[in-house]
């Protein structure tokens, strides 16, 4: 009896010195302590970690995006009213504003109870976590996946297409996904694909399966909202709002134009991300 206590108390022991060299749980999400997360991963476990310093951007910044800025407002007041609402593509040209028209929804609608959850690509095999995560939280979440880009092998395309629709089990009510690609079906496409096309006797074109399987995934999301190059006079506006906006007086900020086409041709074209990179720089020195 004795040796068999002493065996027990043993193996307590080392059960014990085990326990504290393994990974700890992750400790659950603080809600409180911001309105937009990132999802982490380490040591196989991953985790939700709030973002001390989100990107503040209002509405009113970004130009020339007037239509795709109403309709994913009217959109994401829906799903915060608790109405029915779409999960979102947002694709086309770089630096046009895809990103930042979602964080500038979560400006305006994170004192409704909004949250924004940021996913990385390869981290999107995780989704059914997450979900489960905030199922049963009173809050309204929208996971962000930005510039997504897939080959149709990676586990992380298979787990969003089931999470946006495809799974048995259906998505929670208060949460939504938001992606932004610079591709419109968010997978690369080849000259060979184009073999595979059939045509009928009456003319009908369609398309071969891998191109089909493409489609598929950019077809789940029920709003696909369109982005494209500024022309010059839509760029020296945005360029002369930056300005502003870094307090520059409106004389400077006009007689900046000439200077903020060059800064555009050195870079080899015209978007509101290189406006706003001529802005600071400008502003800066100016000040």
């Amino acid at each position: 009896m004795q040796a068999l206590e002493t065996l027990l108390a043993r193996l307590e022991s080392l059960v014990g010195r085990a326990e504290s060299i393994l990974p700890q749980p992750p400790a659950p999400p603080d809600w409180r302590a911001a309105t937009a997360f990132r999802w982490r991963v380490a040591d196989g476990r991953g985790r939700l970690e709030p973002v001390r310093h989100p990107h503040r951007i209002q509405l009113d910044d970004l130009l020339g995006v007037a239509e795709q800025k109403a309709a994913i407002v009217r959109n994401t007041r829906q799903f915060i009213a608790g109405r029915p609402a779409n999960n979102v593509l947002l694709t086309g040209a770089r630096g046009t504003g895809k990103s930042s028209l979602v964080k500038a929804v979560l400006a305006k609608f994170a004192p409704r109870g909004l949250r924004l959850i940021e996913v990385d690509r390869n981290d999107l095999v995780n989704l059914p976590e997450i979900i489960e995560l905030v199922a049963d939280r009173p809050e309204r979440f929208i996971v962000f996946c930005d510039d997504l880009s897939f080959e149709a092998a990676e586990p992380g395309y298979k787990a969003l297409k089931s999470a946006l629709d495809g799974s048995i089990a259906g998505p929670p009510e208060n949460l939504l996904i938001y992606a932004t690609s610079n591709r419109r079906h968010l997978m690369p496409e080849r000259m060979a694909e184009n073999l595979e096309t059939t045509h009928t006797a009456d003319g009908e074109i369609h398309p071969g399966e891998t191109t089909e399987e493409k489609i598929s995934l950019s077809e789940r999301f029920g709003l696909w909202l369109s982005f494209y190059p500024f022309d010059q006079d839509r760029y020296l506006d945005i360029c002369v709002h930056w300005l502003q906006r870094f307090g520059v007086d409106e004389k400077s900020a006009l007689a900046g134009r000439q200077e903020s086409l060059q800064w555009a041709l050195q870079r080899g074209g015209r978007s509101g991300r290189i406006a706003w990179q001529f802005a600071r720089d400008f502003a800066g020195r100016q000040k």
